[in-house]
Protein backbone atom coordinates (compact mmCIF):
# COMPACT_ATOMS: atom_id res chain seq x y z
CA UNK A 1 0.00 0.00 0.00
CA UNK A 2 1.16 3.57 -0.71
CA UNK A 3 1.09 5.42 2.59
CA UNK A 4 1.95 9.06 3.30
CA UNK A 5 2.38 10.19 6.89
CA UNK A 6 1.62 13.83 7.55
CA UNK A 7 3.75 14.89 10.52
CA UNK A 8 7.10 13.44 11.58
CA UNK A 9 6.82 13.65 15.36
CA UNK A 10 7.23 10.66 17.63
CA UNK A 11 4.04 8.75 16.77
CA UNK A 12 4.11 9.55 13.04
CA UNK A 13 7.74 8.44 12.83
CA UNK A 14 7.01 5.28 14.83
CA UNK A 15 4.26 4.27 12.41
CA UNK A 16 6.46 5.19 9.43
CA UNK A 17 9.18 2.79 10.54
CA UNK A 18 6.83 -0.07 11.41
CA UNK A 19 4.85 0.28 8.17
CA UNK A 20 8.09 0.45 6.15
CA UNK A 21 9.33 -2.73 7.85
CA UNK A 22 6.01 -4.39 7.00
CA UNK A 23 6.72 -3.85 3.30
CA UNK A 24 4.62 -0.78 2.49
CA UNK A 25 5.76 2.18 0.38
CA UNK A 26 5.89 4.92 3.01
CA UNK A 27 6.56 8.60 2.35
CA UNK A 28 6.56 11.56 4.72
CA UNK A 29 5.16 15.07 4.65
CA UNK A 30 6.70 17.64 6.98
CA UNK A 31 6.70 21.37 7.67
CA UNK A 32 9.79 21.98 5.55
CA UNK A 33 10.59 21.16 1.93
CA UNK A 34 13.33 18.54 2.36
CA UNK A 35 13.01 15.94 -0.45
CA UNK A 36 13.95 13.11 1.90
CA UNK A 37 14.02 12.38 5.64
CA UNK A 38 16.16 9.80 7.41
CA UNK A 39 14.86 8.05 10.54
CA UNK A 40 16.77 5.67 12.80
CA UNK A 41 14.78 2.98 14.57
CA UNK A 42 15.91 0.39 17.11
CA UNK A 43 19.13 -1.26 15.94
CA UNK A 44 18.35 -0.87 12.23
CA UNK A 45 20.37 1.14 9.77
CA UNK A 46 18.76 4.56 9.13
CA UNK A 47 15.73 4.42 6.83
CA UNK A 48 15.60 6.99 4.04
CA UNK A 49 12.04 8.16 3.29
CA UNK A 50 10.87 10.21 0.33
CA UNK A 51 9.43 13.46 1.70
CA UNK A 52 7.25 16.37 0.63
CA UNK A 53 6.68 15.07 -2.90
CA UNK A 54 3.36 15.92 -4.54
CA UNK A 55 3.61 12.69 -6.57
CA UNK A 56 3.63 10.64 -3.36
CA UNK A 57 0.56 12.49 -2.11
CA UNK A 58 -1.18 11.98 -5.46
CA UNK A 59 -0.58 8.23 -5.30
CA UNK A 60 -1.35 7.69 -1.62
CA UNK A 61 -3.90 5.03 -0.74
CA UNK A 62 -3.74 6.08 2.89
CA UNK A 63 -2.75 9.37 4.55
CA UNK A 64 -2.06 9.19 8.28
CA UNK A 65 -2.44 12.61 9.88
CA UNK A 66 -0.04 12.54 12.84
CA UNK A 67 0.11 16.17 13.91
CA UNK A 68 -1.14 17.97 17.03
CA UNK A 69 -4.85 18.72 17.20
CA UNK A 70 -4.34 22.45 16.73
CA UNK A 71 -2.24 21.78 13.59
CA UNK A 72 -4.75 19.48 11.85
CA UNK A 73 -6.71 22.00 9.78
CA UNK A 74 -3.68 24.05 8.73
CA UNK A 75 -1.71 20.92 7.77
CA UNK A 76 -4.46 19.08 5.92
CA UNK A 77 -6.29 21.78 3.94
CA UNK A 78 -3.46 22.37 1.41
CA UNK A 79 -3.15 18.68 0.57
CA UNK A 80 -6.83 17.72 0.17
CA UNK A 81 -6.85 18.79 -3.52
CA UNK A 82 -3.92 16.44 -4.19
CA UNK A 83 -5.60 13.30 -2.78
CA UNK A 84 -6.89 10.79 -5.28
CA UNK A 85 -10.51 9.70 -5.06
CA UNK A 86 -10.93 7.01 -2.44
CA UNK A 87 -7.72 7.83 -0.57
CA UNK A 88 -8.31 7.04 3.09
CA UNK A 89 -7.50 9.71 5.70
CA UNK A 90 -6.65 8.47 9.20
CA UNK A 91 -6.38 10.91 12.13
CA UNK A 92 -4.34 10.10 15.25
CA UNK A 93 -4.17 13.24 17.43
CA UNK A 94 -5.16 13.69 21.06
CA UNK A 95 -8.40 15.42 21.88
CA UNK A 96 -11.60 16.04 19.94
CA UNK A 97 -13.14 18.70 17.73
CA UNK A 98 -10.28 19.27 15.27
CA UNK A 99 -11.70 17.08 12.48
CA UNK A 100 -15.32 18.28 12.56
CA UNK A 101 -14.74 21.39 10.36
CA UNK A 102 -13.02 19.23 7.71
CA UNK A 103 -15.52 16.40 7.28
CA UNK A 104 -17.52 18.14 4.55
CA UNK A 105 -14.36 18.67 2.47
CA UNK A 106 -13.41 15.01 2.99
CA UNK A 107 -16.82 13.65 1.95
CA UNK A 108 -15.32 11.82 -1.07
CA UNK A 109 -12.77 10.05 1.15
CA UNK A 110 -13.02 7.34 3.80
CA UNK A 111 -12.23 9.06 7.11
CA UNK A 112 -11.00 7.12 10.13
CA UNK A 113 -9.72 7.92 13.61
CA UNK A 114 -7.15 5.90 15.52
CA UNK A 115 -6.49 6.20 19.23
CA UNK A 116 -3.34 4.52 20.50
CA UNK A 117 -1.59 3.86 23.80
CA UNK A 118 1.83 3.20 22.26
CA UNK A 119 4.58 5.41 23.64
CA UNK A 120 7.33 6.89 21.48
CA UNK A 121 10.12 9.45 21.68
CA UNK A 122 12.16 11.07 18.94
CA UNK A 123 15.39 12.99 19.55
CA UNK A 124 17.06 15.76 17.56
CA UNK A 125 18.96 13.21 15.47
CA UNK A 126 15.67 11.61 14.30
CA UNK A 127 16.23 8.51 16.41
CA UNK A 128 12.97 6.80 17.32
CA UNK A 129 12.41 4.98 20.59
CA UNK A 130 9.35 2.80 21.11
CA UNK A 131 9.04 3.57 24.82
CA UNK A 132 5.80 1.77 25.63
CA UNK A 133 4.00 -1.16 24.04
CA UNK A 134 0.32 -0.36 23.66
CA UNK A 135 -2.68 -1.00 21.49
CA UNK A 136 -4.53 0.89 18.78
CA UNK A 137 -8.26 1.23 18.23
CA UNK A 138 -9.62 2.38 14.87
CA UNK A 139 -13.10 3.55 13.94
CA UNK A 140 -14.95 5.38 11.19
CA UNK A 141 -15.88 9.07 11.13
CA UNK A 142 -17.99 8.73 7.97
CA UNK A 143 -19.85 6.03 6.02
CA UNK A 144 -17.05 5.55 3.51
CA UNK A 145 -14.66 4.87 6.37
CA UNK A 146 -16.93 2.19 7.83
CA UNK A 147 -16.51 0.14 4.64
CA UNK A 148 -12.74 -0.18 5.18
CA UNK A 149 -12.61 -2.03 8.49
CA UNK A 150 -11.73 -5.39 6.92
CA UNK A 151 -8.89 -3.80 4.89
CA UNK A 152 -7.28 -1.26 7.23
CA UNK A 153 -7.25 -3.17 10.52
CA UNK A 154 -5.34 -6.26 9.28
CA UNK A 155 -2.83 -4.03 7.48
CA UNK A 156 -2.10 -1.91 10.56
CA UNK A 157 -2.17 -4.94 12.86
CA UNK A 158 0.46 -6.67 10.73
CA UNK A 159 2.72 -3.63 11.10
CA UNK A 160 2.22 -2.74 14.78
CA UNK A 161 -0.09 -5.05 16.72
CA UNK A 162 -2.54 -5.12 18.30
CA UNK A 163 -5.02 -3.09 16.28
CA UNK A 164 -8.78 -3.50 16.67
CA UNK A 165 -11.90 -1.97 15.14
CA UNK A 166 -14.53 -0.16 17.21
CA UNK A 167 -17.95 0.52 15.69
CA UNK A 168 -18.51 3.14 18.39
CA UNK A 169 -15.30 5.14 18.06
CA UNK A 170 -16.93 8.21 19.65
CA UNK A 171 -17.18 6.34 22.96
CA UNK A 172 -13.51 5.30 22.69
CA UNK A 173 -12.43 8.87 21.89
CA UNK A 174 -14.43 10.27 24.80
CA UNK A 175 -12.99 7.63 27.13
CA UNK A 176 -9.47 8.75 26.21
CA UNK A 177 -10.46 12.43 26.40
CA UNK A 178 -11.79 11.86 29.92
CA UNK A 179 -8.50 10.37 31.12
CA UNK A 180 -6.53 13.14 29.43
CA UNK A 181 -8.70 15.76 31.16
CA UNK A 182 -7.89 14.17 34.52
CA UNK A 183 -4.13 13.73 34.06
CA UNK A 184 -2.57 16.01 31.45
CA UNK A 185 -3.41 19.47 32.81
CA UNK A 186 -2.42 18.53 36.37
CA UNK A 187 0.99 17.19 35.33
CA UNK A 188 1.66 20.42 33.41
CA UNK A 189 0.48 22.64 36.27
CA UNK A 190 2.50 20.78 38.91
CA UNK A 191 5.47 20.06 36.61
CA UNK A 192 5.48 16.37 37.52
CA UNK A 193 5.41 12.84 36.17
CA UNK A 194 2.06 11.06 35.99
CA UNK A 195 2.81 8.96 39.07
CA UNK A 196 3.17 12.04 41.27
CA UNK A 197 -0.58 12.66 40.90
CA UNK A 198 -1.23 9.72 43.25
CA UNK A 199 -1.27 12.06 46.27
CA UNK A 200 -4.43 12.16 48.36
CA UNK A 201 -5.02 15.88 47.77
CA UNK A 202 -4.59 15.54 44.00
CA UNK A 203 -6.76 12.42 43.86
CA UNK A 204 -9.55 14.31 45.61
CA UNK A 205 -9.41 16.91 42.82
CA UNK A 206 -9.33 14.19 40.14
CA UNK A 207 -12.42 12.63 41.70
CA UNK A 208 -14.21 15.98 41.38
CA UNK A 209 -13.09 16.25 37.75
CA UNK A 210 -14.51 12.77 37.09
CA UNK A 211 -17.93 13.76 38.47
CA UNK A 212 -18.08 16.73 36.07
CA UNK A 213 -16.81 14.72 33.09
CA UNK A 214 -19.30 11.91 33.66
CA UNK A 215 -22.20 14.39 33.72
CA UNK A 216 -21.14 15.82 30.36
CA UNK A 217 -20.56 12.42 28.75
CA UNK A 218 -23.92 11.13 29.95
CA UNK A 219 -25.67 14.22 28.57
CA UNK A 220 -23.91 13.60 25.24
CA UNK A 221 -25.46 10.13 25.09
CA UNK A 222 -22.32 8.25 26.07
CA UNK A 223 -21.67 5.75 28.83
CA UNK A 224 -19.69 7.02 31.80
CA UNK A 225 -19.79 6.28 35.52
CA UNK A 226 -17.80 8.75 37.65
CA UNK A 227 -16.54 6.09 40.08
CA UNK A 228 -15.39 3.85 37.22
CA UNK A 229 -13.67 6.81 35.54
CA UNK A 230 -11.91 7.70 38.80
CA UNK A 231 -10.73 4.11 39.20
CA UNK A 232 -9.51 4.04 35.58
CA UNK A 233 -7.66 7.34 36.08
CA UNK A 234 -5.82 5.88 39.07
CA UNK A 235 -4.93 2.77 37.04
CA UNK A 236 -3.47 4.91 34.25
CA UNK A 237 -1.54 7.05 36.74
CA UNK A 238 -0.03 3.89 38.21
CA UNK A 239 0.66 2.21 34.85
CA UNK A 240 2.31 5.33 33.41
CA UNK A 241 3.83 6.58 36.66
CA UNK A 242 7.28 7.27 35.16
CA UNK A 243 5.90 9.11 32.12
CA UNK A 244 5.61 12.82 31.44
CA UNK A 245 2.33 13.68 29.71
CA UNK A 246 2.42 15.35 26.30
CA UNK A 247 0.90 18.49 27.82
CA UNK A 248 3.65 18.60 30.44
CA UNK A 249 6.25 18.31 27.70
CA UNK A 250 4.61 21.02 25.62
CA UNK A 251 4.62 23.46 28.54
CA UNK A 252 8.21 22.59 29.46
CA UNK A 253 9.36 23.19 25.88
CA UNK A 254 7.24 26.35 25.56
CA UNK A 255 5.02 24.90 22.87
CA UNK A 256 1.31 25.35 22.37
CA UNK A 257 -0.63 22.57 24.11
CA UNK A 258 -3.72 20.65 23.00
CA UNK A 259 -5.78 21.96 25.94
CA UNK A 260 -8.36 23.54 23.60
CA UNK A 261 -9.12 20.09 22.16
CA UNK A 262 -9.05 18.23 25.48
CA UNK A 263 -10.46 20.18 28.44
CA UNK A 264 -11.55 22.92 26.04
CA UNK A 265 -13.69 20.47 24.07
CA UNK A 266 -15.22 19.15 27.29
CA UNK A 267 -16.10 22.71 28.34
CA UNK A 268 -17.61 23.42 24.92
CA UNK A 269 -19.90 20.39 25.18
CA UNK A 270 -20.69 21.20 28.83
CA UNK A 271 -21.83 24.69 27.82
CA UNK A 272 -24.01 23.22 25.07
CA UNK A 273 -25.58 20.90 27.64
CA UNK A 274 -25.84 23.69 30.26
CA UNK A 275 -23.68 21.78 32.76
CA UNK A 276 -21.39 23.60 35.18
CA UNK A 277 -17.80 22.31 35.26
CA UNK A 278 -15.89 24.63 37.62
CA UNK A 279 -13.02 22.25 38.41
CA UNK A 280 -12.25 21.58 34.75
CA UNK A 281 -12.72 25.28 33.97
CA UNK A 282 -10.08 26.21 36.55
CA UNK A 283 -7.54 23.76 35.09
CA UNK A 284 -8.24 25.06 31.58
CA UNK A 285 -7.63 28.65 32.67
CA UNK A 286 -4.41 27.69 34.45
CA UNK A 287 -3.01 26.01 31.32
CA UNK A 288 -4.04 28.95 29.12
CA UNK A 289 -2.25 31.26 31.55
CA UNK A 290 0.91 29.16 31.28
CA UNK A 291 0.69 29.29 27.48
CA UNK A 292 0.33 33.07 27.59
CA UNK A 293 3.48 33.36 29.72
CA UNK A 294 5.65 31.54 27.16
Amino acid sequence: MNITILGVGAIGSLWACYLHNAGHHVSLWSRDTAPSISLSFAQQAPIQFSANQISDMNNADLVIVAVKAWQVEQALLPIIPHLKKGCCVLFTHNGMGAVDPLLAQLSEHPVLFATTTHGALIDNQSKIQHTGQGQTTVGALNERGALLSSQIVPMLDHALAPVSWDDNIQQALWNKLAINCCINPLTAIHNCRNGELAQSETLTLIQALCVEISKVMTAEGLTCDSDALFAKSQQVIQATSANFSSMHQDIQHQRRTEIDYITGYLLQRAKAQQILTPYNQTLYQQIKQKEAQQ
